[in-house]
């Protein structure tokens, strides 16, 4: 009996619907709900989802940012992010969800699929103690 990863049928389900109408998708999502019961994946179904959204993004050219701030960005620091998001990934489009944690002091961190840019104030303090007390 072969296994099939939960990418692979998220990846097999973008193929088929990619070039479809709406209508077209709602029938084939309706199929691929009963192939997974019949199959009995529905318990992965949050996960082959997730996958799916992944595989899409990637095609479209789309990232997607989580931004843990201390307060709500301005239009400028959001604009310089989105700029410097978009050459770092090669990306057409940048989407921010803005997180705010006030237990922040300042700086921010950015976390993009498995990557997590940590520009907060308190990692450049940390960082700066190292490099000050490091052995010469």
């Amino acid at each position: 009996m072969t296994v099939i990863s939960n990418n692979e049928i998220a990846h097999a389900f973008y193929l088929v619907s990619k070039d479809k109408s709406k209508s077209q998708q709602s029938d084939l999502f309706k199929n691929f709900v009963k192939y997974l019961y019949k199959k009995r994946l529905l318990s992965k179904a949050g996960n082959i989802l997730s996958k799916l959204e992944k595989i899409i993004n990637k095609e479209e050219g789309r990232v997607l940012a989580k931004v843990s701030i201390p307060e709500k960005l301005d239009k400028q620091k959001k604009a310089e992010i989105l700029r410097s998001l978009k050459e770092r990934y090669s990306a057409k489009d940048v989407v921010i969800s803005e997180i705010l944690n006030e237990k922040l002091l300042g700086g921010f961190k950015i976390e993009v699929n498995d990557e997590i840019i940590d520009l907060t104030v308190k990692n450049k303090m940390e960082k700066l103690q190292e490099y000050l007390t490091r052995p010469v």
